[in-house]
C-alpha cells in the first residue's frame, strides 16, 4: 500500500494537467469575435467607398442667382453718323506719255520726261509722291482687214499730295517740265482731322442707336435694360471722288493757272446695339 501511494504521486507530478478557467476562455472567444467584426466593417467600408465612386457624376458651376435671372428679350439697332470737314489736301495723279516708232526709243523718252517731272515734284515738296504706272503698248493700224505695227506707246505716272492752295501752279509746272497726262486730282482732309472726324461719328451713331431703341421701346411699353453687345460696323472715310481731268484742259491756256478748288470730306461711322428689354 506505501509503495503504491508514492508511484501515484511520481506520475501526477509528471503529467500536470492544464486548467482552463471559463472567464479566460470568455475573453479569447471576445477577441477573436472583435477581429472578424473590424474585418468585416473595413471590408463594407472598402466596398461603399467604391460603390460610391463608380456612381459619382461631374458636378457643373452654376451661375449665381442674380445672373440667372438675366434672360430677358433683346433688340438690335443699328446707328449711323456722318461727320462732314473741309479737304485741304489735293491727291494729284499725272503722268508722261510718249508715242514712237521703236520700243526702246519711247521708253528712253519716256524715262527722260518722266524724271523730269519727278524733280520739279520734289522740288516742291510734294508729300506721298510715288510711282503709279508704268505701261509699253504696241500700237496697231487696221486697214483693209489687215492689223499692221505702227510704233509704241510708253506711259508713266506718278500720284502726290500737296495743299488744295499749290495744287494749280504745281500741276501748270509738271506741265511744262515734260508732263502729257492729267489723269485726276481728289481732295482729302489730314490724318489728323479724319481721326477726330472718326471719333465724332462714332459716338453719333452710338446715340443714334439708343434714341431709336428708346424710340420702339417707350411705345411698346417696355423699359430698357443693359446693353448686351456692341459692334462697330464701320467708321471710314468713304473713298473721295477722283473727277478726271481732261488732257486738252489743261494746255487750253499755258499763261493762266489751273483753278483747284476742294471742298468737304464725309467721315461716315455705323455701330449696331444689342439692348435689352
Amino acid at each position: 500500500m506505501q509503495h503504491f501511494s508514492i508511484h501515484q504521486k511520481k506520475f501526477a507530478s509528471k503529467r500536470k494537467p492544464v486548467e482552463f478557467s471559463l472567464s479566460g476562455l470568455a475573453t479569447l472567444r471576445d477577441r477573436n469575435l472583435k477581429s472578424q467584426i473590424q474585418n468585416s466593417i473595413t471590408v463594407t467600408a472598402i466596398a461603399l467607398s467604391l460603390s460610391t465612386l463608380s456612381y459619382i457624376s461631374p458636378v457643373w458651376a452654376q451661375p449665381a442667382p442674380d445672373k440667372m435671372d438675366r434672360t430677358y428679350k433683346t433688340l438690335t439697332v443699328t446707328g449711323r453718323g456722318v461727320e462732314s470737314i473741309p479737304t485741304t489736301l489735293a491727291q494729284v495723279r499725272l503722268g508722261v506719255e510718249v508715242q514712237g516708232k521703236t520700243a526702246q526709243q519711247v521708253q528712253q523718252e519716256a524715262a527722260r520726261r518722266s524724271s523730269a517731272v519727278v524733280d520739279l515734284l520734289k522740288s516742291r515738296n510734294v508729300e506721298k509722291l510715288e510711282t503709279t504706272g508704268i505701261y509699253l503698248n504696241p500700237l496697231y493700224n487696221y486697214a483693209n482687214n489687215e492689223q499692221r505695227l505702227t510704233g509704241y506707246s510708253a506711259t508713266n505716272t506718278v500720284s502726290f499730295r500737296v495743299p488744295t492752295s499749290q495744287a494749280g501752279n504745281i500741276i501748270d509746272a509738271a506741265v511744262k517740265t515734260g508732263a502729257t497726262r492729267v489723269e485726276g486730282v481728289s481732295f482729302i482732309a489730314t490724318d489728323e482731322a479724319i481721326a477726330k472726324a472718326r471719333q465724332q461719328a462714332l459716338q453719333a451713331a452710338t446715340k443714334d442707336a439708343q434714341q431709336q431703341a428708346s424710340a420702339v421701346l417707350s411705345s411698346l411699353n417696355f423699359s430698357q435694360k443693359e446693353i448686351v453687345s456692341i459692334q462697330i460696323n464701320s467708321a471710314n472715310p468713304p473713298q473721295p471722288p477722283m473727277p478726271l481731268m481732261a488732257r486738252e484742259a489743261a494746255f487750253a491756256d499755258k499763261a493762266a493757272t489751273t483753278p483747284v478748288i476742294g471742298g468737304e470730306q464725309q467721315i461716315e461711322a455705323s455701330v449696331t446695339l444689342q439692348i435689352g428689354y
